[in-house]
């Protein structure tokens, strides 16, 4: 994949309709039924103007710590979708933006993440977005395959 993705078709990556679908399900209330998919994305995209713009310590407000949320659920069901296996994503965090996501199906930890800095979470564009996504994936359904026994335990 490459960085010059088209925005029509950058919506059509699986993991990005995966976050797509998650966002659209957090709205219980109809709010965003007008939004197109591109702008439910946008929130992700953090350029480096934008990220200059941000101090270089901060805490993360609640939307930020949402997003983060959001984009390992969508990891979470990506691979429940091709293992069969549920995972469950676990956050902790320090309130100055350090912690660890791990993403555990059964006995295994399928996802591990060491998280720094998540008031600055966001990826240069939706091409790095997809990419990122994409790799958790796969990471999570190769050790799923590795260790099935400890994954379905």
């Amino acid at each position: 994949m490459t960085a010059e993705i088209e925005l029509g078709s950058a919506v059509d990556l699986p993991f990005l309709k995966e976050l797509v679908q998650i966002c659209r399900a957090e709205d219980t209330n109809g709010a965003w039924e007008a939004k197109s998919d591109l702008d439910l994305l946008e929130p992700y995209i953090l350029d480096k103007e934008k990220r200059r713009a941000l101090p270089i310590v901060g805490d993360p407000d609640p939307d930020t710590l949402w997003r983060l949320e959001l984009f390992f659920n969508a990891v979470a069901l990506s691979i429940e979708r091709v293992t069969g296996v549920m995972i469950q994503p676990i956050l902790k965090l320090h309130h100055e933006g350090f912690g660890r996501m791990v993403l555990i199906g059964g006995r295994l930890i399928a996802v591990n993440k060491q998280l720094r800095d998540v008031h600055r979470f966001g990826f240069d564009n939706l091409a790095k977005l997809a990419q990122e996504g994409d790799k958790y994936v796969r990471d999570g359904i190769d050790l799923i395959r590795k260790f099935p026994d400890v994954a379905n335990y």
